[in-house]
């Protein structure tokens, strides 16, 4: 009875690391992998960088975007944002 009074501190503190600080960044994860896999040719958006285009090409880990100055490749991870959506909702 001694010991688990003694290692209770640490389960206790393991505990609240997991539900505040490891299962958050795993839903945004997941958030991100589910936004990435459902990008569409013809979507606009918006790259990390603050680069807004309309996607022209996907391919598995890359993305063509097309932009007033061209097209661009970069990677699929480097879109923040989808536009398509809220300019849809906002007709």
């Amino acid at each position: 009875m001694d010991k688990l009074v003694s290692i209770l501190p640490y389960i206790l503190m393991i505990g609240v690391f997991y539900f505040l600080m490891i299962r958050p960044q795993q839903k945004r994860a997941k958030a991100e992998r589910e936004f990435e896999s459902n990008l569409k040719v013809g979507d606009r958006i918006i790259t990390k960088s603050g680069i807004h285009g309309k996607i022209a090409e996907l391919a598995e880990t890359t993305v063509v975007v097309e932009t007033m100055s061209g097209k661009l490749k970069m990677e699929r991870s480097a879109i923040s944002l989808e536009l398509s959506k809220a300019l849809q909702a906002k007709k």
